[in-house]
């Protein structure tokens, strides 16, 4: 059966790279949002088994959304997703619970590795 992903990215140009990468795998997008108010509304009626979350977008980003997801459900799966590749923001994305951390640009490798450490 088919992992439910919910990718997050301001950036329509990564998810549409996320969907064609996931495409033909064991993972199905779902949802896509553009920032984390909407990750926030989406999240309950798509219930993913995964989310992918950008780091920098507009209003809530990232990782606040991320807490939050992660407060209201903890059993939610995140993985960040983000060019902001620095210890501290690594760091605050392990604290809050985030499942593991893919650099931007990636490719499928990185993602689909991402997406398998996060299951297991």
């Amino acid at each position: 059966m088919l992992k439910r992903v919910m990718v997050v990215d301001d950036s329509r140009i990564a998810q549409l790279q996320l969907q064609e990468m996931l495409a033909g795998t064991d993972y199905q997008v779902v949802a896509c949002c553009q920032n984390g108010e909407e990750a926030l509304e989406q999240y309950e009626k798509v219930k993913p088994d995964l989310v992918t979350m950008d780091i920098v977008m507009p209003g809530i980003d990232g990782l606040d959304a991320a807490r939050l997801i992660l407060k209201n459900y903890p059993d939610a799966r995140v993985l960040m997703i983000s060019s902001l590749a620095y210890d501290d923001t690594i760091d605050e994305a392990k604290r809050i619970g985030a499942k593991g951390f893919v650099y931007k640009p990636f490719d499928q490798k990185q993602v689909l590795d991402g997406i398998q450490k996060a299951f297991a």
